[in-house]
């Protein structure tokens, strides 16, 4: 009887995607603090949109092409998060984030480490817990304001909308469905905290 031999997808199309996400971030780094110019903004915001294109891309080629893997399921959130954490470190940093709106940044990336605790608990248990869709509404929502926040002045300029930072808007959004579908995940994963003694 012939074995099955089990073959990994670290070099599949979507496990590259993910590794073009995490080279993403130091690109986005070195971008932001060394062009200081609206070129170094255009160049920032392109990274993150195309890392966040590569967000969509390798999910759904990883389901169709049937090449889903652990190191996929491993580094997709890791990714996702380090990529966020980064764009709102380095716009608290420039002062694009303040004010009031950091606390709109505190509330994203604390839901975002709040969640991956809960993800590893309840992986521990053999849980698993759906995304919901207002879940991938929220992350659109949190990509399209920080790729606008990136932009900064030059988007603003860009789109003649100089009195209103739509960006700010749109991360306020963000951080209010983050709120709303950080609870909605606890809840769903609280019962399992509470009987697991």
């Amino acid at each position: 009887m012939e074995q099955t031999v089990y073959r990994p997808h670290s070099l599949s199309v979507p496990n590259l995607l993910t590794y073009a996400r995490l080279a993403a971030v130091p690109a986005l780094a070195v971008v932001m603090l060394l062009i200081e110019s609206n070129t170094g903004r255009w160049l920032g915001a392109a990274i993150f949109a195309l890392a966040g294109v590569t967000d969509f891309l390798d999910g759904y080629l990883a389901r169709a092409w049937s090449q889903q893997s652990r190191l996929g399921r491993m580094l997709d959130p890791i990714a996702d998060k380090l990529l966020v954490g980064a764009a709102l470190l380095l716009l608290v940093a420039d002062q694009t984030i303040s004010g009031w709106s950091f606390w709109a940044a505190l509330i994203i990336l604390s839901r975002e480490i709040l969640v991956s605790g809960l993800r590893e608990f309840l992986a521990e248990l053999n849980v698993t817990v759906a995304v919901s869709r207002l879940a991938k509404w929220k992350t659109t929502m949190q990509m399209l304001a920080l790729c606008v926040l990136l932009a900064g002045e030059a988007g603003n300029s860009f789109c003649a909308c100089d009195a209103v930072n739509y960006g700010l808007v749109l991360l306020w959004a963000a951080a209010l469905l983050t709120l709303y579908t950080g609870f909605d995940y606890f809840r769903a994963g609280l019962k399992h905290v509470i009987y697991e003694q």
